[in-house]
């Protein structure tokens, strides 16, 4: 993976400030708790009063984190300083006692695995070589481990220097694998963050045809009433052209309004149980054409003999989902695109194959996975990142469909889309 590929996605990050302060607060009183315990119960010496100060003034910043930051979200920067600051308290409370013998000293190497996490690379790499520093110089300089005075803590060199290089190994593994983690996470949120909007649009406007169609169903009667009296009227008045005018402008704006919900209702709607279910085939047919108004393209749709005319249930998941493969047909193809139905009583599948240059090889095995790119240069200024893919995948699965990829037998691109009958099936 490219490093620009990982920055791409890392603005605007942040740590929400309640479960920072709350987190702090467990490590301050924690840190506060373990000195006490091993000063005035277990007996051994070490700088008290030197720790309780290090330890009260992590707690003052985290006051003022607390009730001075209106915010809810502490921005990336915001967040690299206090992580900052926290390998600064934590490395001098460790200095007081004992520096890298002291066991507590992996909870240097934290803060940074917070940020490979959560905040953007930047960040974690500034906060790994702080640690690094630190782990360092703590493996020279440092308080004597707390003991009771008469037995003191040796071991040799190499075993003290053994341990900085242990954590440091750690803390680029952990970087490593959080950061990686912390992405994908990122990556897939903000993908499915769009799909949910695209899905939301595509309700809003199905609602609108479905509501559209509904009115042209219902504006038929009486349309066809106000037609019928302005015609009787006119017979009435005979050639009196006071009113005669007014009833033939009448008469022309009804028919005016007759078109425009001929228009409307182009698919023929007879009730309104069409609106809420349609024929496969009828989708298809709907999506082809749609296609077809704006490309010069052929879309060939193939149905089989043995298709039954199942009614489906309408969804926005369905229509965008077919609707987003047969327009990447429609982009990467260079004249023809076939969409091929073949159901039987337990199965329906659709084929969706077109003539241009497939799917790109060093991404075939991940494609439906969002912000994707292929190395092609043939195909890199039509596609994109793989969202459009993605959502349309990702919908069409929600609605239990299986997904296949392939190669169709001309070359081009093959996308294969099936459902059991019973997952799509309309109940009355």
């Amino acid at each position: 993976m490219k490093l620009s590929e990982f920055l791409r996605y890392e603005d605007d990050l942040s740590l929400e400030k309640k479960t920072v302060v709350i987190l702090r607060w467990i490590a301050l009183i924690g840190q506060l708790i373990t000195i006490y315990i091993v000063h005035f119960f277990v007996g051994f010496e070490l700088p008290l009063i030197y720790c309780s100060l290090t330890i009260f003034f992590g707690g003052i910043t985290n006051i003022f984190i607390q009730f001075n930051f209106k915010k809810n979200q502490l921005s990336n920067i915001e967040s690299t300083i206090l992580l900052f600051y926290d390998v600064i308290q934590l490395s001098v409370l460790i200095y007081l006692t004992g520096g890298v013998t002291n066991p507590f000293i992996i909870f240097l190497i934290v803060p940074a695995i917070i940020s490979s996490t959560l905040l953007n690379l930047a960040s974690t790499f500034f906060l790994s070589i702080i640690t690094i520093l630190s782990l360092l110089l703590l493996t020279f300089n440092y308080f004597p481990l707390p003991s009771d005075g008469n037995i003191h803590f040796h071991v040799p060199d190499y075993y003290i220097y053994s341990i900085p290089s242990a954590l440091t190994i750690v803390l680029i593994f952990l970087n490593y694998f959080g950061f990686r983690f912390g992405y994908e996470a990122r990556k897939r949120g903000n993908a499915l963050n769009r799909l949910e909007l695209v899905l939301a649009k595509e309700q809003q406007l199905d609602l609108i045809g479905h509501q559209a169609a509904a009115a042209a169903h219902s504006l038929g009667t009486p349309l066809s009433t106000i037609t019928v009296i302005a015609k009787e009227l006119k017979k009435e008045v005979g050639k009196n052209k006071e009113f005669i005018q007014d009833i033939d402008i009448l008469l022309a704006q009804a028919k005016k309004c007759g078109d425009i919900l001929k228009k409307i209702s182009q698919n023929k709607i007879v009730d309104d149980e069409y609106v809420a279910n349609i024929t496969m085939q009828d989708l298809l047919y709907e999506i082809t054409r749609s296609f077809e108004e704006i490309s010069d393209k052929k879309i060939n749709l193939n149905v089989s003999k043995s298709v039954k005319k199942i009614p489906i249930k309408r969804s926005p998941e369905i229509t965008y989902g077919i609707r987003n493969f047969v327009g990447n047909a429609v982009k990467f193809s260079k004249k023809n695109i076939d969409i091929d139905l073949v159901s039987n009583d337990i199965q329906t599948s659709i084929q969706i194959s077109d003539d241009g240059p497939g799917f790109p090889d060093d991404i075939f095995k991940i494609i439906g996975e969002p912000y994707i790119s292929t190395k092609s240069k043939k195909l890199k200024s039509k596609s994109g990142l793989g969202l459009g893919t993605f959502i349309g995948k990702t919908l069409l699965e929600r609605k239990k469909a299986i997904i296949e990829f392939s190669k169709s037998t001309r070359g081009g691109a093959l996308v294969e889309i099936s459902w059991d009958n019973s997952d799509i099936m309309a109940t009355y």
